[in-house]
């Protein structure tokens, strides 16, 4: 393999300028620099990018650890983060830990033995703060789950607005037997949502059935298990609130299997939007995160800490979620007509509706 001192033996030139050249360092002439490049070209020479990183003391590699790869958030989020680390002169060290606790930290010393620069997060719990404390040497920034005891940068939706948003929708169209499919309470995104739904409720004088209420995983299985065990009750409710949007689809496979039409028979408002929305039949309301936006705001905090020694307590930022309007919403049927108690006018607000 041909080593910088060849490179520079053909052009004709220190090896110190076949450095500059390579890393922008220092001026050199467009003279000498066509020399060097074409030089490089005929031998094939590629830089030693681990010793480069020695010498430097930074790889210019950041981790990237997200709990569900196939979860369209993390997979749009995974995707923005590379092209904005990408054009900062960063490449990306991505590890799914499929929602497995023990493997946060695995993945974390994965990335300490690469020596990555920093380490983006979205951990698999949000209770082991103590157990990760030991493997959290890097600058590190956690995403859409924050990690308690651990004092570090976070980016994530308001999930308290969220669910918000949702219920004020819901209770607009008149729904007052609200079912909700809940995300695990050990997670600081499923903990907030679910705290949020049940604030707004008490809000809005909705009365909050315990029968109504199932817990999952965020995922598709158990969301089906628990809308098929919701809608076979002898009383179910009229609308289900999801906190994620796998479970939505574990929500409209049990809907299928079951017979039953979305909004007619059941309407269905969930957390995160998907890529694909169009091609859901019905197409489904949801509350969309700014995914790019949390990117953006996870590699800025991440540079900053890289390049000003990792110090001063975490930042946090939190993004606002906005309501789509789709198909899977509608007023409950009553004697098979639809009804609603009050009016949403454009600006969001609440109107009771006359009589009402």
């Amino acid at each position: 393999m041909a080593t910088i001192k060849d490179v520079a033996r053909l052009a004709g030139v220190s090896t110190a300028t076949v450095s500059a050249t390579i890393n922008n360092s220092a001026y050199v002439s467009p003279a000498l620099r066509e020399r060097v490049e074409q030089a490089i070209d005929v031998l094939g020479y590629a830089p030693d990018r681990v010793a480069q990183s020695l010498k430097r003391g930074r790889t210019n590699l950041i981790g990237l650890i997200v709990a569900d790869i196939t979860n369209p958030y993390f997979t749009t989020l995974v995707q923005t983060v590379e092209r904005l680390l990408e054009a900062e002169g960063f490449s990306v060290l991505l590890s799914d830990t499929d929602q497995d606790p023990h493997r946060d930290a695995s993945c974390l010393e994965l990335m300490k033995s690469n020596r990555v620069d920093g380490v983006i997060l979205a951990p698999s719990v949000s209770t082991h703060g103590a157990a990760l404390s030991k493997h959290l040497t890097m600058p590190l920034v956690l995403v859409d789950r924050m990690i308690f005891g651990i004092r570090a940068d976070y980016v994530g939706l308001d999930n308290h607005k969220a669910a918000h948003l949702a219920v004020e929708r819901i209770v607009s169209l008149g729904h007052e037997k609200i079912g909700i499919i809940a995300g695990p309470q050990n997670l600081t995104s499923g903990r907030e949502r679910y705290d949020g739904a049940k604030k707004s409720l008490k809000d809005f004088r909705i009365g909050i059935r315990n029968e109504y209420i199932i817990f999952c995983n965020f995922r598709e299985e158990e969301a089906y298990i628990a809308t098929k065990t919701l809608l076979t009750s002898m009383d179910p409710p009229t609308v289900l609130f999801v906190s994620n949007n796998l479970m939505l689809i574990g929500v409209m496979n049990a809907l299928a299997d079951l017979s039953l039409s979305c909004p007619e028979d059941i309407s269905v408002v969930s957390v995160d939007d998907f890529p694909w929305a169009s091609a859901f039949r019905p197409r489904p309301t949801v509350i969309r995160q700014p995914v790019a936006q949390i990117a953006e705001d996870c590699v800025h905090l991440l540079m900053h800490r890289i390049s000003n020694g990792n110090t001063g307590d975490g930042e946090t930022r939190l993004h606002v979620p906005e309501l789509v309007m789709r198909d899977s919403l509608a007023a409950p049927r009553r004697n098979g007509r639809a009804t609603s108690r009050v009016r949403v006018d454009p600006a969001g607000a609440l109107t009771p509706q006359p009589g009402s």
